[in-house]
Protein backbone atom coordinates (compact mmCIF):
# COMPACT_ATOMS: atom_id res chain seq x y z
CA UNK A 1 0.00 0.00 0.00
CA UNK A 2 1.20 3.36 -0.58
CA UNK A 3 0.83 6.34 0.75
CA UNK A 4 -0.46 9.82 -0.84
CA UNK A 5 2.98 10.70 -0.89
CA UNK A 6 4.30 7.80 -2.85
CA UNK A 7 1.41 7.75 -5.36
CA UNK A 8 2.85 8.68 -9.14
CA UNK A 9 1.15 12.37 -10.36
CA UNK A 10 -1.59 12.58 -12.59
CA UNK A 11 -0.62 12.66 -16.52
CA UNK A 12 -3.07 14.38 -18.58
CA UNK A 13 -4.45 12.73 -21.39
CA UNK A 14 -2.56 13.61 -24.71
CA UNK A 15 -4.80 11.87 -27.96
CA UNK A 16 -1.84 12.60 -30.27
CA UNK A 17 0.88 11.48 -27.88
CA UNK A 18 3.17 8.80 -29.43
CA UNK A 19 1.72 9.33 -32.96
CA UNK A 20 1.95 11.70 -35.64
CA UNK A 21 -1.02 14.34 -36.22
CA UNK A 22 -3.22 14.37 -38.32
CA UNK A 23 -2.78 15.84 -41.51
CA UNK A 24 -5.61 18.18 -43.22
CA UNK A 25 -5.88 17.78 -46.99
CA UNK A 26 -5.33 21.59 -48.76
CA UNK A 27 -8.03 23.00 -50.96
CA UNK A 28 -8.70 22.58 -54.29
CA UNK A 29 -10.83 24.71 -55.78
CA UNK A 30 -13.10 23.27 -58.90
CA UNK A 31 -12.49 26.10 -60.87
CA UNK A 32 -9.29 25.27 -63.17
CA UNK A 33 -6.86 27.71 -62.70
CA UNK A 34 -5.13 29.26 -65.80
CA UNK A 35 -3.05 32.47 -66.80
CA UNK A 36 -5.54 35.71 -67.80
CA UNK A 37 -4.87 37.08 -71.26
CA UNK A 38 -6.08 39.62 -73.65
CA UNK A 39 -9.52 38.14 -74.48
CA UNK A 40 -10.15 37.98 -70.20
CA UNK A 41 -9.62 41.63 -70.57
CA UNK A 42 -11.64 42.32 -73.42
CA UNK A 43 -14.72 40.32 -71.87
CA UNK A 44 -14.49 42.63 -68.71
CA UNK A 45 -14.54 45.60 -70.83
CA UNK A 46 -17.28 45.12 -73.11
CA UNK A 47 -19.17 43.85 -70.11
CA UNK A 48 -18.28 47.68 -68.47
CA UNK A 49 -18.89 49.50 -71.59
CA UNK A 50 -22.35 47.69 -72.51
CA UNK A 51 -23.28 48.11 -68.90
CA UNK A 52 -23.32 51.14 -68.17
CA UNK A 53 -25.94 54.19 -69.02
CA UNK A 54 -23.61 56.71 -70.53
CA UNK A 55 -22.78 54.20 -73.37
CA UNK A 56 -26.51 53.94 -74.27
CA UNK A 57 -27.57 57.45 -74.21
CA UNK A 58 -23.88 58.87 -75.63
CA UNK A 59 -23.83 56.42 -79.35
CA UNK A 60 -27.99 57.12 -78.66
CA UNK A 61 -28.08 60.76 -79.13
CA UNK A 62 -25.32 60.21 -81.50
CA UNK A 63 -27.67 57.89 -83.89
CA UNK A 64 -30.50 60.48 -83.44
CA UNK A 65 -28.35 63.43 -84.76
CA UNK A 66 -26.64 61.81 -87.48
CA UNK A 67 -29.86 60.27 -88.87
CA UNK A 68 -32.32 63.47 -87.58
CA UNK A 69 -29.80 66.04 -88.99
CA UNK A 70 -28.64 64.02 -92.38
CA UNK A 71 -32.59 63.65 -93.16
CA UNK A 72 -33.64 66.81 -92.47
CA UNK A 73 -30.70 68.38 -95.10
CA UNK A 74 -32.10 66.11 -97.50
CA UNK A 75 -35.79 67.11 -97.21
CA UNK A 76 -34.53 71.08 -97.28
CA UNK A 77 -32.79 70.73 -100.07
CA UNK A 78 -35.64 68.42 -101.64
CA UNK A 79 -38.33 71.02 -100.72
CA UNK A 80 -36.25 73.57 -102.26
CA UNK A 81 -36.02 72.18 -105.64
CA UNK A 82 -39.45 71.75 -105.65
CA UNK A 83 -40.38 75.24 -104.54
CA UNK A 84 -38.34 76.71 -107.44
CA UNK A 85 -39.20 74.25 -109.45
CA UNK A 86 -36.06 74.19 -110.86
CA UNK A 87 -34.06 70.38 -111.86
CA UNK A 88 -31.12 71.59 -110.71
CA UNK A 89 -28.04 68.58 -110.67
CA UNK A 90 -27.53 66.92 -107.26
CA UNK A 91 -24.14 65.22 -107.36
CA UNK A 92 -23.50 62.02 -105.70
CA UNK A 93 -21.17 63.81 -103.75
CA UNK A 94 -23.30 66.92 -102.78
CA UNK A 95 -25.44 64.45 -101.83
CA UNK A 96 -23.80 62.30 -99.31
CA UNK A 97 -22.01 65.63 -97.96
CA UNK A 98 -25.63 66.85 -96.31
CA UNK A 99 -24.73 63.96 -93.70
CA UNK A 100 -21.55 66.28 -92.69
CA UNK A 101 -23.58 68.18 -90.08
CA UNK A 102 -24.96 65.40 -88.45
CA UNK A 103 -22.00 63.63 -87.94
CA UNK A 104 -20.27 66.82 -86.76
CA UNK A 105 -22.52 67.29 -84.14
CA UNK A 106 -22.03 63.62 -83.25
CA UNK A 107 -18.61 63.63 -82.73
CA UNK A 108 -19.18 65.31 -79.79
CA UNK A 109 -21.36 62.32 -78.08
CA UNK A 110 -17.81 60.21 -79.20
CA UNK A 111 -16.01 62.39 -77.87
CA UNK A 112 -17.64 62.11 -74.24
CA UNK A 113 -18.06 58.68 -74.62
CA UNK A 114 -14.35 58.20 -75.21
CA UNK A 115 -13.27 60.27 -71.89
CA UNK A 116 -15.93 58.54 -69.38
CA UNK A 117 -14.79 55.17 -71.12
CA UNK A 118 -11.40 55.49 -69.30
CA UNK A 119 -11.78 59.03 -66.86
CA UNK A 120 -15.12 56.97 -65.05
CA UNK A 121 -13.09 54.90 -63.20
CA UNK A 122 -10.57 57.50 -61.62
CA UNK A 123 -13.75 58.78 -60.48
CA UNK A 124 -15.45 55.89 -58.56
CA UNK A 125 -12.14 54.08 -58.16
CA UNK A 126 -13.01 51.26 -60.05
CA UNK A 127 -9.53 51.91 -61.74
CA UNK A 128 -8.05 49.83 -58.97
CA UNK A 129 -10.28 46.97 -58.76
CA UNK A 130 -9.45 46.86 -62.93
CA UNK A 131 -5.88 46.67 -61.79
CA UNK A 132 -5.76 44.40 -59.57
CA UNK A 133 -7.54 41.71 -61.79
CA UNK A 134 -5.10 42.53 -64.58
CA UNK A 135 -1.68 44.09 -62.94
CA UNK A 136 -0.42 44.49 -66.69
CA UNK A 137 -1.79 47.81 -67.57
CA UNK A 138 -1.06 47.73 -71.14
CA UNK A 139 -3.04 45.02 -71.67
CA UNK A 140 -6.06 46.68 -69.69
CA UNK A 141 -5.47 49.66 -71.94
CA UNK A 142 -5.55 48.17 -75.27
CA UNK A 143 -8.39 45.78 -74.37
CA UNK A 144 -10.24 49.39 -73.83
CA UNK A 145 -9.28 50.74 -77.17
CA UNK A 146 -10.18 47.31 -78.87
CA UNK A 147 -13.45 47.20 -77.60
CA UNK A 148 -14.58 50.63 -77.73
CA UNK A 149 -13.19 51.13 -81.96
CA UNK A 150 -15.32 48.32 -82.56
CA UNK A 151 -18.70 49.46 -80.67
CA UNK A 152 -17.90 53.00 -82.24
CA UNK A 153 -17.39 52.07 -86.03
CA UNK A 154 -19.82 49.88 -86.07
CA UNK A 155 -22.72 51.52 -85.00
CA UNK A 156 -21.18 54.60 -87.04
CA UNK A 157 -20.82 52.95 -90.38
CA UNK A 158 -24.26 51.28 -90.12
CA UNK A 159 -25.74 54.75 -89.42
CA UNK A 160 -23.79 56.33 -92.10
CA UNK A 161 -24.88 54.32 -94.11
CA UNK A 162 -28.72 54.22 -93.90
CA UNK A 163 -28.46 57.92 -93.71
CA UNK A 164 -26.75 57.96 -97.12
CA UNK A 165 -29.29 55.27 -98.54
CA UNK A 166 -32.57 57.50 -97.47
CA UNK A 167 -30.78 60.68 -98.97
CA UNK A 168 -30.21 58.46 -102.62
CA UNK A 169 -34.11 57.79 -102.13
CA UNK A 170 -35.57 61.21 -101.53
CA UNK A 171 -33.12 63.06 -103.81
CA UNK A 172 -33.12 62.37 -107.27
CA UNK A 173 -29.03 62.52 -107.46
CA UNK A 174 -26.64 61.12 -109.52
CA UNK A 175 -25.53 57.51 -107.77
CA UNK A 176 -22.28 58.30 -106.12
CA UNK A 177 -19.12 56.25 -106.65
CA UNK A 178 -17.96 53.29 -105.09
CA UNK A 179 -15.28 55.71 -103.68
CA UNK A 180 -17.26 58.49 -102.33
CA UNK A 181 -19.73 56.20 -101.04
CA UNK A 182 -16.49 54.17 -99.13
CA UNK A 183 -15.50 57.35 -97.83
CA UNK A 184 -18.19 59.33 -96.82
CA UNK A 185 -19.61 56.15 -94.63
CA UNK A 186 -16.60 53.62 -93.35
CA UNK A 187 -14.22 56.63 -93.77
CA UNK A 188 -16.27 58.92 -91.63
CA UNK A 189 -16.77 56.33 -89.00
CA UNK A 190 -13.14 55.40 -89.24
CA UNK A 191 -12.33 58.93 -88.63
CA UNK A 192 -14.87 59.42 -85.57
CA UNK A 193 -13.39 55.88 -83.90
CA UNK A 194 -9.96 57.26 -83.88
CA UNK A 195 -11.16 61.05 -82.72
CA UNK A 196 -12.76 58.53 -79.63
CA UNK A 197 -9.85 56.88 -78.92
CA UNK A 198 -8.30 60.25 -79.08
CA UNK A 199 -10.22 61.55 -76.79
CA UNK A 200 -9.71 58.71 -74.44
CA UNK A 201 -5.98 58.94 -74.29
CA UNK A 202 -6.72 62.49 -73.09
CA UNK A 203 -8.81 60.95 -70.32
CA UNK A 204 -5.93 58.74 -69.41
CA UNK A 205 -3.32 62.00 -68.81
CA UNK A 206 -5.38 64.19 -67.39
CA UNK A 207 -7.75 62.06 -65.32
CA UNK A 208 -10.83 64.15 -65.05
CA UNK A 209 -13.99 64.25 -67.08
CA UNK A 210 -14.68 67.50 -67.41
CA UNK A 211 -11.17 68.54 -68.13
CA UNK A 212 -10.68 66.18 -70.50
CA UNK A 213 -13.73 66.40 -72.72
CA UNK A 214 -13.06 70.79 -72.16
CA UNK A 215 -9.45 69.71 -73.81
CA UNK A 216 -11.31 67.81 -76.49
CA UNK A 217 -13.83 70.56 -77.39
CA UNK A 218 -11.14 72.88 -77.57
CA UNK A 219 -8.94 70.66 -80.00
CA UNK A 220 -11.98 70.41 -82.35
CA UNK A 221 -12.83 74.02 -82.12
CA UNK A 222 -10.31 76.31 -80.85
CA UNK A 223 -8.22 75.86 -84.37
CA UNK A 224 -11.57 77.46 -86.55
CA UNK A 225 -12.05 79.85 -84.17
CA UNK A 226 -8.27 81.49 -83.41
CA UNK A 227 -8.32 81.85 -87.94
CA UNK A 228 -11.68 83.55 -87.69
CA UNK A 229 -9.59 85.98 -85.75
CA UNK A 230 -6.16 86.56 -87.45
CA UNK A 231 -6.61 89.00 -90.04
CA UNK A 232 -3.49 90.31 -89.95
CA UNK A 233 -1.38 89.55 -93.74
CA UNK A 234 1.69 88.41 -91.49
CA UNK A 235 -0.67 85.39 -89.97
CA UNK A 236 -2.60 84.73 -93.21
CA UNK A 237 0.00 81.13 -93.36
CA UNK A 238 -1.00 80.55 -89.91
CA UNK A 239 -4.73 81.00 -90.32
CA UNK A 240 -4.80 78.63 -94.08
CA UNK A 241 -2.76 75.77 -91.87
CA UNK A 242 -5.44 76.07 -89.18
CA UNK A 243 -8.74 76.32 -91.18
CA UNK A 244 -7.49 73.22 -93.27
CA UNK A 245 -5.99 71.11 -90.93
CA UNK A 246 -8.48 71.77 -88.05
CA UNK A 247 -10.81 68.60 -87.27
CA UNK A 248 -14.24 69.74 -88.77
CA UNK A 249 -12.04 70.85 -92.01
CA UNK A 250 -10.47 67.27 -92.23
CA UNK A 251 -13.89 65.43 -91.61
CA UNK A 252 -15.68 67.53 -94.29
CA UNK A 253 -13.04 66.04 -96.97
CA UNK A 254 -14.00 62.67 -96.56
CA UNK A 255 -17.15 64.03 -98.32
CA UNK A 256 -14.74 64.62 -101.60
CA UNK A 257 -15.32 68.08 -103.62
CA UNK A 258 -18.73 68.64 -101.40
CA UNK A 259 -17.72 71.64 -99.74
CA UNK A 260 -14.95 72.87 -101.87
CA UNK A 261 -11.29 71.97 -101.62
CA UNK A 262 -9.77 73.40 -97.85
CA UNK A 263 -8.05 70.56 -95.95
CA UNK A 264 -6.40 67.69 -96.95
CA UNK A 265 -7.50 65.46 -99.59
CA UNK A 266 -8.51 61.89 -100.30
CA UNK A 267 -7.56 59.71 -97.29
CA UNK A 268 -4.90 61.91 -95.43
CA UNK A 269 -7.38 63.10 -93.26
CA UNK A 270 -7.18 59.58 -92.15
CA UNK A 271 -3.65 59.23 -91.53
CA UNK A 272 -3.46 62.53 -89.97
CA UNK A 273 -5.92 61.13 -87.12
CA UNK A 274 -4.09 58.19 -86.93
CA UNK A 275 -0.98 59.32 -86.25
CA UNK A 276 -2.22 61.83 -83.44
CA UNK A 277 -4.02 58.93 -81.83
CA UNK A 278 -1.24 56.74 -81.81
CA UNK A 279 1.06 59.25 -80.02
CA UNK A 280 -1.39 60.04 -77.71
CA UNK A 281 -2.21 56.66 -76.94
CA UNK A 282 2.02 56.19 -76.35
CA UNK A 283 1.53 59.05 -73.68
CA UNK A 284 -1.49 57.44 -72.71
CA UNK A 285 0.58 54.17 -71.90
CA UNK A 286 3.69 55.54 -69.93
CA UNK A 287 1.02 57.69 -67.91
CA UNK A 288 -1.29 54.95 -66.53
CA UNK A 289 2.03 52.69 -65.99
CA UNK A 290 4.03 55.50 -64.34
CA UNK A 291 1.61 56.87 -62.43
CA UNK A 292 -0.06 55.57 -59.17
CA UNK A 293 -3.90 55.18 -59.16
Amino acid sequence: MTTPHQQAPHQPHLPHQGRAPHATAPYTSPIPARRAHLGDALASEWTKLRSVRATLWSLGVMVLLIVGIGLLAALIVASARTATDVEAEVSGASMLGLGFFGVLLGSLCVITLGVLTMTSEYGTGMIRTTLTACPSRGRVLAAKSLVFFVVVFTVTTVTTMVVAALQTSILDATAPTTGEWIRATVGVSFYLAMLGLLSMAVGALVRHSAGAITVMIGLVLLPLVLAMFMMARSLAGVQEFLLAYSIPSQLVQLYGDAFGSVGPQGSTALWIITGLTALAMTGAYFSLDQRDV
